[in-house]
Parts: C-alpha cells; structure tokens; sequence
C-alpha cells in the first residue's frame, strides 16, 4: 500500500497537518495508536458524563477582524470559517503569589497593564519597553536558547514581578526548568496577557468532530488503533513506515507529530546531544465534579488562577510525587457565553515527580492509593483559595505523569516534550519532518499552526 503523505499522530498538530495537506492533494492519511483522536486534548467518559484531558483554555484569542492574528490565519489556512465557531472568552484570571502580590488579567489587555502600574509603578516604564520588545521581535526566526528569566531580570529588576509574569506562561508551554527560552517567551507572552484565552462553546469532542468531518469532506483519511513500530529509511531517505500489525506503508512524504526523540526510537536513532530524560517536566492534575449549593460556592467570576503559595517561585522536577507549592487553577465552566449546568468543574495542576509515580505504578494498590492522598493533599492546600468543596465532590479522577505516558507516548509523560526544539522541523531527513511540541510552537492554537507551517514549507512545495 502506498500513501503520497503520512502524519504519525492524531492529536491536534497532526490533524491540522493533514488538513492543510488535504486541501491540496487529498490522498494524506493519519496513523493514530490510540482509539481515538485527539492526542493531549481528549476526552473521556464517566457516569456517563464527558470529561475533557487537556483543555483549560485556548491561548490567542482574537476578534475576527483581526487578518494577522494567530487564530484567524489558522482557521484561513485550514479553510474553516470562523462563523462556524462559537468562541466562549475568560471571564477574568489571575497570578496570585500569597502574602505578596495578585495581578488580574483578561482578554481586555488594558487590564494586566493597569495592574503592573498600580502595583509596580516603579518598574512600569520598563514594562513598556517590554511591550514594545514583544511587539518588534520575531520570535519565529530560530536561534540559540536565551534565558527569558535573565532578559526580563535585567530589564524590569524586580524578582517577584519577573516571576509572577512567568508563572502562567511556564505552566502554559515551558520544558525548561525554571525559565523559558526567550523566543517562547514572546510567543506565550502575547498568546496570554495580549491577545487572551477562550474555549469552543461545545466539548474538546465536538471540536475535535468538527475538525475530523472537514478533514475527511476533503478526502483524507483516518487510521486509528494503528501503532507505527518503525519508520523504514534508506540514506537519509523514508520509504515508510511498519506498523505493529506487521503492515508496511509507502509513502513519499511523513510527517511526524508525536515527539522528536519517539520519532528517532522508530527509526532506531539515538542522538548523543538529547537532553538527559531526567529534564523532561511532568504534570499531574486532578478533575473534580462537584454540585454547588449555599454551603458550596466555588466562584464563578474567576477563570483560571495561576498561584505560588512559597517565598520563592520554582518551576522544576519535585523531588516529591507533586509540588503543591504552585500549580493552576481551572473552572472549565467559567468562559462567557457557556451554557449554564448543575454542577461546576474544577481542576488543579502541578508539577510532579515522574521517576516516583513510575516506581509506584508497578504496585496498582499503592499507585492508586498515593493518587487519592495526592488528589486530597492538593485540595487542602487550594480550599482556602476558592472556599471547601470536599463533601460536594461527584467525581474526582487524577492523571499523573505515568497516565500521560501511557495514553500519549510522551516520554515520561512530559506534555511539552524535549527542551531541545527543531524549530524549523528538520531532524535530518529528506523527506520526513516533525511538527508539533518538540518543533516549538506552543498553546493549541501554536500547535495546529506548526502542523501547518511545516506542511506549507517542507511537504506542499514538493507534492
């Protein structure tokens, strides 16, 4: 069987991907191992109820006059009309650093500005000259890593305000630990406090419907439950690929989504220049339904709280299954214009040991018990943040690192990847090329445009 262009990869990057290819030349196919597409930004059932894996909020948000905005190229180059998305803004979200300072933000970007001014009014003009930087810097062009932390320490001066206007965007995209490479930086600086966060007015799934039907109206198609075992290549050159069913695809173009070193594993490459797996960053988050009432009232103005409840903010490994000492926040629910329901979701994450939860997960009793303690020791630490919620709970369910690899394939769960970017995609092959998190691009919208970017400048130029 042959294929004139492979994406190994459901989640949203390869879908993107493929879209954009199928425009083009419809013959593209999505090789996913899974059942379902979707990658990161799933969903699940429970109780009959659907719970979405991985979307809080969608970064860059812009209004649809807006011709240059991330959001509205995307949805030109993958010829979907943006009258036939409903999209539901944040209410309002915040850094809050306990004992110390809070900044507001929104999608109204006056807001954030009059909040360092009032609170940081030493530091004010320097922020100008930040946004000014923000607003002259290409941070496509790809370059060495510079430390953002030592460019904003140098520029602003103040330690507290440097770190409470990384928290969010560390949480929101950095593999690095404590800092973020300065190109990163730009992009999830204007992704979150300048151009704002919103969600689809419908689930990850419908979303995901809707990106799937327009896909396969332009001839595309889907291959689930599909595992690739290996990626065949000769002199720099792919053939195809080999599933683990035993299948061999041909193919005259791949394009791979799923990492940069788990595409090297399927082609039996082991590079002496990755960084050590230990650097990799895991994540645990616990989902909680819980009923509201007058004696349970989580809010309802707030949308996302970025905190840090320590004297000094680290972003890094725990040497504990999870760091409760910072984390986000999330009311799914509370994005304008959502329909309203009975009870309110709510979702804590942290950082978390990857190492210990691995261990861990070879004794099913003690992984699931430590899950549960883990759930309970972070609600603890957040109820005096946003009032006691524990005898409202529907449904509680945490994923830590080791469930993150398990569904993904992301090595040792780490959502956003190797430290090491390709930022121009290429890992040294003719024709095969990554997109996705390890090419750079960063947030939802970020990463459909990587699929995109690479198809427009290594696959549709040779097709």
């Amino acid at each position: 069987m042959k294929v004139p262009v492979l994406v190994i990869g459901g989640g949203l990057s390869g879908i993107a991907a493929a879209i954009r290819v199928a425009r083009f030349a419809p013959h593209v196919q999505i090789l996913e191992q899974h059942t379902r597409l979707g990658g990161l930004n799933s969903y699940f059932y429970r109780n009959k109820t659907l719970f979405e894996t991985g979307l809080h909020a969608i970064t860059n948000y812009a209004e649809s006059g807006d011709k240059k905005a991330p959001l509205n190229r995307l949805l030109r180059q993958l010829k979907i009309r943006r009258k036939n998305i409903s999209l539901c803004q944040q209410r309002e979200s915040r850094v809050e650093f306990y004992g110390q300072q809070t900044l507001r933000f929104s999608n109204q970007f006056a807001l954030f500005d009059s909040e360092i001014h009032s609170k940081f009014p030493y530091a004010y003009d320097h922020f100008l000259q930040l946004i000014t930087f923000i607003d002259e810097f290409d941070p496509f062009i790809p370059t060495p890593f510079r430390s953002a932390k030592k460019y904003l320490f140098d520029l602003l001066g103040d330690e507290l305000l440097v770190d409470m206007i990384l928290c969010p965007l560390m949480f929101y995209g950095s593999s690095y630990e404590n800092d973020m490479d300065l190109n990163q930086f730009a992009i999830m600086f204007r992704a979150i406090y300048i151009e704002g966060m919103f969600r689809p007015n419908g689930t990850i799934k419908d979303f995901l419907d809707m990106l799937t039907d327009h896909y396969k109206e332009l001839g595309g198609t889907i291959r689930t439950n599909c595992a690739v075992r290996k990626i065949i290549q000769s002199s720099g050159r792919v053939s195809g690929v080999e599933l683990s069913s035993g299948e061999f695809i041909e193919c005259d173009h791949l394009l791979s989504t799923i990492g940069s070193d788990e595409t090297l594993a399927l082609l039996n490459e082991h590079k002496t220049d990755t960084p050590s797996p230990c650097k990799r960053l895991g994540f645990i988050e616990t989902i909680h339904e819980v009923k509201t009432d007058e004696t349970c009232k989580l809010p309802d103005d707030t949308t996302i709280i970025f905190y840090n409840n320590s004297k000094s903010f680290n972003y890094c490994n725990p040497c504990e299954f999870v760091d409760n000492s910072s984390g986000v926040i999330c009311f799914p629910g509370n994005f304008s214009g959502l329909p309203p329901r009975e009870t309110k979701e709510v979702r804590f994450t942290h950082l978390a040991n990857y190492s210990k939860w691995k261990t861990l997960a070879e004794t099913p009793t003690s992984y699931l018990a430590q899950k549960k303690l883990s759930a309970r020791e972070s609600r603890l630490v957040l109820e005096p943040i946003i009032g006691k919620f524990e005898h409202n709970i529907l449904f509680e369910n945490t994923f830590t690192p080791v469930t993150i690899e398990r569904y993904t394939s992301k090595i040792r769960g780490a959502i956003y990847g190797n430290p090491s970017k390709h930022k121009d995609g290429d890992i040294g092959y003719k024709n095969l090329f990554i997109a996705g998190t390890d090419q750079g691009f960063l947030g939802i919208v970020g990463s459909m445009l990587s699929g995109v970017s690479i198809v427009n400048q290594h696959i549709l130029p040779k097709l």
